[in-house]
């Protein structure tokens, strides 16, 4: 009996009390699904619920009254051994083994599919991370959200939503200038500018654009007029610096539906639509020869300048015109990763979806990502050869390899200051997660492997109530509790509860390994009970693949 199963069954005792009238209860009451958690302490059973104490009032009665009740109803189910009322109204449920076993066989049958549900189907979510301005490789905190942001979406669209995975590209505004100034300095041999960039990079990128414009038989662009120099830097180093980050982003596994150009809300005249948009809805003021968007009404600190004296658009009148397409391209809710030094990006933001008419929080999200600090050999690493100041991805890579880089970015909650040790990342061994996962995973197969070569298949017999050990329980019940994981991970937006619970299920099935053979040993026959244990040992992979998978992290088959 899965989870889901279990949930249906104490829905239709509850419907079913409601309508031979022994609870007194508005069937709209009854949730549609009825939650479910593992106890604590093992002994309480397998599964249990306070849906008691949550509709008892409801129904002009006390908890424990209303759980005793659907007690003796859920006992006379099928699968359901005991069930226990606890305290002021808690049910305590226990499959019996041959129900509990059974999820193993579902587990295998339904495949990658296995975890999936339909909690946010129907949703259309425009998913907006990195997004690292094209001046300099993506740096340490970018690849946080690459990682994060990545596993996110695959979490989301396991959970029913439609996802589309944006980057928005900055090429407009004044950190754009310093990069082309910076580069055209760098081409002359001249020294950087004060607030211009550094690093090697910044010489490589200005090699291969004089490089580029030779080989195209064009005038080299170091001989031009000032302006027309810095306009072709601008261009084709803007051009090659994104290509970089884009392919860094690709090796690493992550890859966007949407590349938008922040300069096209500004030649498009999106900016002006938006604007006067806001303005026919009141929220637009004139004054000191500017226009400013009354964002105090939306409880933002103060208001803001959108359009300067000058006639110059501010750099907020780009991020309303942004929020505006993406809601006209169809998307329900717009959730943006943002790093730590954002977080006062957060009030007008809000005040910018309320302007329009939109729920904040709801219809707008922004998730505030914190810094990641590297160490090895106990010290910080806190600069690279090649940028100069930054860690970039390709170090992270180059220093532990895209899967661990990946896992230990995606399994600490985004909202917390991490510490990579890569001396770890890069061992062999328990203390590593990613290893750990990696390696529960690559067992999974090796027993299949040996109990294959045993004469051990699957197809041969299944007895669930075989599976009556209490590691085999343990096991099942972690297996069970994948789609609630999922489903959490979805709705909180936090994607690292998946990698913390395949290290809980990579622990049972290890301690499972140690008490339960599954190829025959010395003078066995091979029976029923080593085929139904390759069930749960192939359960356990299938689980820990699917798993892995939402992490954008291998599965390997060795290790």
């Amino acid at each position: 009996m899965t989870p889901a199963q279990l949930s249906e069954a104490l829905r239709a005792a509850l419907v079913h009390a409601v309508d031979d009238g022994t609870f007194a209860l508005d069937p709209a009451a009854i949730p549609a699904t009825v939650h479910l958690e593992r106890p604590r302490q093992r002994d309480h059973g397998d599964w249990a619920t306070n849906v008691a104490m949550q509709l008892a009032k409801k129904a002009g009665t006390n908890p424990r009254a209303f759980a005793e009740e659907l007690a003796r109803r859920l006992t006379q189910t099928e699968g359901i051994a005991t069930v226990e009322v606890a305290g002021p109204g808690f049910l305590n449920i226990r499959l019996d083994a041959a129900a509990a076993g059974e999820l193993a066989r579902s587990v295998v049958e339904q495949g990658a599919e296995y975890g999936k549900n339909e909690t946010l189907a129907g949703v259309s979510l425009n998913l907006e991370f990195v997004s690292a301005n094209p001046t300099g490789p993506l740096h340490i905190g970018g690849v946080r959200w690459a990682a994060v942001g990545d596993s996110l979406a695959r979490v989301l669209q396991a959970s029913g939503a439609a996802v589309s995975r944006e980057y928005y590209f900055n090429d407009h505004g004044a950190q754009i200038d310093r990069f082309s100034r910076s580069l055209l300095a760098r081409a002359l041999g001249q020294p950087a500018p004060e607030d211009g960039y550094g690093g090697n990079y910044i010489s490589e990128i200005a090699e291969q654009v004089v490089a580029d414009a030779l080989a195209a038989g064009e005038t080299d662009p170091r001989t031009l007029p000032f302006d027309e120099a810095n306009e072709a830097f601008r261009a084709r180093g803007v051009e090659l610096m994104f290509a970089e980050i884009r392919k860094s982003l690709e090796d690493f596994g992550v890859e966007f539906d949407v590349y938008f150009h922040e300069d096209s809300l500004h030649k498009s005249g999106a900016v002006d639509r938006a604007v006067a948009r806001l303005r026919e809805l009141g929220h637009v003021f004139e004054a000191d020869g500017a226009v400013w968007l009354r964002t105090t009404t939306f409880g933002d600190d103060r208001d803001r300048v959108i359009i300067r004296s000058n006639g110059e658009a501010a750099y907020i009148a780009g991020d309303i015109a942004y929020y505006l397409d993406k809601r006209e391209r169809g998307f329900d809710r717009v959730v943006i990763m943002l790093g730590a030094d954002h977080h006062g990006y957060i009030g007008r933001m809000m005040a910018i979806c309320a302007a329009f008419g939109d729920t904040p929080g709801v219809n707008l999200e922004i998730l505030i990502g914190q810094l990641v600090n590297l160490v090895k050999d106990g010290a910080p690493v806190r600069m690279s050869k090649r940028a100069g100041t930054v860690v970039t991805i390709d170090d992270l890579v180059d220093a532990v390899g895209v899967d661990a880089a990946r896992y230990a970015l995606a399994r600490s909650s985004a909202d917390s200051m991490i510490d990579l040790d890569l001396d770890l990342l890069s061992s062999a061994k328990n203390e590593n997660p990613v290893f750990y996962v990696q390696y529960a995973h690559a067992r999974t197969v090796n027993v299949g492997r040996n109990a294959a070569e045993a004469g051990v298949r699957r197809e041969d017999g299944f007895d669930a109530s075989l599976l009556d050990h209490e590691s085999e329980s343990v096991l099942l019940g972690r297996i069970a509790e994948f789609p609630r994981v999922i489903a959490q991970a979805a709705e909180l937006r936090e994607p690292h509860r998946v990698a913390r619970y395949l290290e809980e299920l990579a622990g049972s099935y290890h301690k499972w390994y140690d008490q339960r053979r599954v190829a025959p040993f010395g003078d066995e026959v091979v029976g029923d009970v080593h085929r139904t244990r390759l069930w749960l040992n192939d359960a356990t992979r299938q689980v820990l693949a699917n798993g892995l998978g939402l992490l954008g992290v291998s599965a390997p088959e060795r290790m």
